[in-house]
């Protein structure tokens, strides 16, 4: 590794990514709110990247079992900046198609049991999410996506469930009234958690199958063999994204400015 690359941007890989950076050098960080699985880092166009498996190496931890608090603050103690994620997701907006790319600009929260602030206690905080995701790496992810001709959605409101079960016909007929246009399971609270340190976040998806009730059933391996079909143009749309993140892009976004007004005082 070159000693003038730096740690700036990284991913968080979902569902089908765990080897991403398999030969990248592994490390461990330990954080107030308790260790994280394995990241690894390696270099993209002369840059830094850490790289974080969400689910860990083997693809062995749920989405209600994760520690979404520790997983940030750990690429925050890295010196992380910009946080690139991937989630494989189920499209409920008929119009979208299994393999087909989104890249959200909004999120609805349905989860029940995860932590979702670092301020739970005496200070309080209320950080603004009138753009949850970061506006500018949003763009960057829909000009990439376009520019190795990955089908893209460039606006699309993801839902987050619990899990770790798949939702039901009900439930998708629901969200999908709300204005809902794909759902997963790991979304949240990690746009929350890094908007609350100060981090840019944006997240590409990729449609894995349709929602419950838009196909016969749904199982596991399906999403796995439409994550590895997918998966090569994904690393060409991320390799993308960092080439302009480490070089001639300056971002210009508030995202570094989040906790400025966000602090309640008397």
């Amino acid at each position: 590794m070159k000693s003038s690359a730096k740690t700036k941007v990284a991913i968080i890989g979902g569902t089908g990514f765990e080897t991403l950076f398999k030969d990248g050098e592994r490390l461990s960080v330990e954080t107030p709110y308790g260790n994280v699985s394995p990241l690894f880092t390696n270099e993209i166009e002369n840059a830094r990247v850490i790289f974080f498996p969400r689910h860990g190496p083997e693809h062995s931890i749920p989405p209600h079992k994760m520690n979404y608090r520790a997983n940030i603050y750990a690429l925050h103690k890295m010196g992380v900046k910009k946080i690139l994620a991937t989630n494989a997701v189920g499209a409920i907006n008929p119009k979208f198609s299994p393999s087909d790319i989104v890249v959200p600009h909004d999120f609805v929260d349905f989860t029940k049991l995860r932590t979702t602030t670092f301020f739970d206690e005496a200070l309080t905080v209320h950080v603004d999410l009138s753009q949850p995701y970061c506006p500018e790496i949003r763009q960057l992810l829909i000009r990439d996506s376009r520019k190795v001709e990955l089908p893209v959605w460039d606006r699309a409101v993801l839902v987050c469930t619990e899990g770790p079960r798949f939702e039901t016909p009900a439930e998708i007929r629901m969200f999908k009234r709300l204005g809902c246009d794909i759902v997963g399971m790991t979304g949240f609270p990690e746009v929350v958690l890094a908007r609350e340190l100060e981090m840019c976040y944006a997240t590409i998806c990729y449609v894995s199958n349709m929602a419950a009730g838009m196909q016969d059933r749904l199982n596991a391996n399906e999403v796995s063999k439409v994550s590895m079909r997918i998966l090569p143009k994904v690393e060409q749309v991320l390799t993308e994204t960092i080439k302009s993140l480490s070089s001639e892009h300056e971002i210009k976004c508030s995202c570094g400015q989040a906790l400025e007004d966000a602090r309640f005082k008397k």
